[in-house]
């Protein structure tokens, strides 16, 4: 990939705590990126790129979205902050409500109802300060994880996996694209190392990311005449940072899975390799990165960046090391090293 295509984990990060803007991006004139320390006329550069902006972000009620919304609104954005659990008092809807702030709009948000995604883009149309200018971006975040082997998912797993990660992005960048148009502004959304390579056990996630790069991919050669930028976000592993995984998760998830399962699928496999298995699952309860800073910079980036890169790949090296080798070398190789 060249450098105006994807950013990797590899190249340096301003340190966590210091907000970042990226005004610029090119090979031989790398972006201006704006700290606590920056230059008063580069703070007003800053301000003039946020000023009057809006973006509308789904999945705020925890994980990514919850700090983006708050990071992205301390910035000085407007944020339409979709909450899965506003309407039943969630937690995390309660807690950006309390902020108290006229930029920061919490919406009720389910990204499986075209009802509530249609009220949702009424809502925005209707508290845009200008509503002719459009909106900046959207930041398509809301998703969920499982696991399991292929016999042991059912299909309604797989369908309920990508009616949220798959057919959510494409609903919400559906329903907002006329406004982000008018804006000629950005299309964020949040795949997954796993959109770029599969891995035994995750299935169901793997297909929905692999749709979401693809999805991806295609609006961004439709929307260059538009001079709207598209780009992803391919997180690595921050299953500590978000608590996305949890023993009491995995233990669930279990039980669905034996209990699911075909005879025949339980005989075969046995309770012995089914266990192996949930016992590796259990394992990476406690493993990731525990800082999510590194996703806030680089969705920052995508969104505020006069020329965001197409892929950003927040993750650990040796995470970054494995998704090129299986998507550059023979399967040979990657699966001789991996499985």
């Amino acid at each position: 990939m060249s450098c105006l295509t994807e950013r990797s984990c590899l190249r340096p990060r301003t340190p966590a705590g210091q907000t970042v803007l990226t005004l610029a991006c090119s090979c031989s004139d790398p972006p201006t990126r704006l700290t606590g320390n920056c230059s008063s006329t580069a703070q007003n550069t800053a301000a003039s790129m946020v000023k009057g902006k809006a973006v509308f972000i789904t999945g705020c009620d925890s994980g990514f979205g919850h700090a983006t919304a708050k990071h992205l609104h301390k910035l000085g954005f407007t944020v339409f902050a979709g909450c899965l659990l506003k309407d039943e008092g969630g937690e995390g809807s309660k807690e950006l409500e309390e902020m108290q702030s006229d930029r920061m709009k919490v919406v009720q948000l389910d990204v499986c109802s075209e009802e509530q995604v249609n009220r949702a883009v009424d809502y925005v149309n209707t508290h845009l300060d200008d509503s002719q200018r459009g909106l900046w971006a959207v930041l398509n975040n809301a998703g969920v994880s499982t696991f399991g082997e292929v016999e042991f998912t059912t299909m309604e797993t797989y369908r309920q996996v990508s009616e949220v990660n798959l057919w959510g992005v494409i609903r919400v960048t559906k329903a907002l694209l006329p406004l982000i148009r008018r804006a000629k502004g950005r299309v964020v959304n949040v795949a997954s190392m796993y959109g770029r390579m599969g891995n035994a056990l995750r299935s169901p996630y793997c297909v929905s990311k692999y749709g979401v790069e693809a999805f991806s991919d295609c609006l961004r050669y439709e929307m260059k005449a538009w001079g709207v930028k598209v780009s992803v976000i391919e997180p690595g592993n921050f299953i500590v940072a978000t608590g996305i995984l949890t023993r009491d998760i995995v233990a669930t998830t279990a039980g669905k899975l034996w209990r699911e399962a075909p005879p025949g699928v339980q005989e075969d496999y046995g309770h012995a390799h089914f266990d192996k298995h949930m016992a590796l699952m259990r394992s990476y309860c406690s493993s990731g990165q525990k800082d999510v800073q590194p996703v806030l910079d680089d969705i920052t980036d995508a969104v505020t960046s006069r020329r965001p890169f197409t892929r950003y790949n927040p993750m650990e090296p040796h995470w970054w090391i494995r998704m090129q080798v299986m998507t550059h070398l023979p399967a040979a190789i990657a699966d001789r090293l991996y499985f």
